[in-house]
């Protein structure tokens, strides 16, 4: 605890922007973009350099429920069909999780957001973060792909394709 502590306190706040440049995040933005106008869901993907010290430390705040905090914060939940899905790194605590509404979760077994994940937390341990991005938002596209029929109508864009810093 107290050396996760440590980490979550020593990752500076500039750590996000230098990791995830101006031209990754434009880069995102587009494949987020892309990977919308073929299926059904609304991505959001989120970097956040650390946690708060009270969050590590008296909460006990774990990556999974702060991915489930800003899924709630963000609205990612409230999109038309229930297809909201929150892609979340915590730099600090070198973590990566999906979250997906209930509508997603429904079709997609949690298994395969947690081989993304995984795959993408090795490629950031090898400061390839532009690789395991893209790789993440790739991967999410074709469980979606592969869970909805092609037949489903285009829907308005509902969420930010414009990544965030925290």
């Amino acid at each position: 605890m107290i050396l996760r502590a440590l980490r979550h306190l020593f990752t500076p706040f500039w750590i996000a922007p230098r990791r995830f440049g101006a031209p990754l995040l434009a880069q995102i933005a587009q494949r987020i973009a892309d990977a919308e106008q073929r299926r059904p869901g609304e991505l959001r993907f989120v970097v956040e350099h650390a946690l708060d010290i009270g969050d590590v430390l008296f909460r006990r705040v774990t990556p999974r429920q702060r991915a489930l905090e800003l899924f709630s914060l963000l609205r990612v939940w409230d999109t038309e069909h229930n297809t909201g899905i929150l892609i979340h790194v915590l730099l600090a605590d070198r973590a990566v999780e999906i979250v997906a509404d209930r509508g997603i979760a429904a079709r997609v077994p949690q298994p395969q957001w947690d081989l993304l994940c995984r795959n993408a937390q090795t490629a950031f341990r090898e400061q390839r973060y532009a690789e395991g991005s893209l790789a993440l938002i790739d991967g999410a596209a074709r469980l979606l792909e592969s869970s909805f029929p092609a037949s489903l109508p285009k829907k308005p864009n509902e969420l930010p394709d414009q990544p965030l810093l925290l």
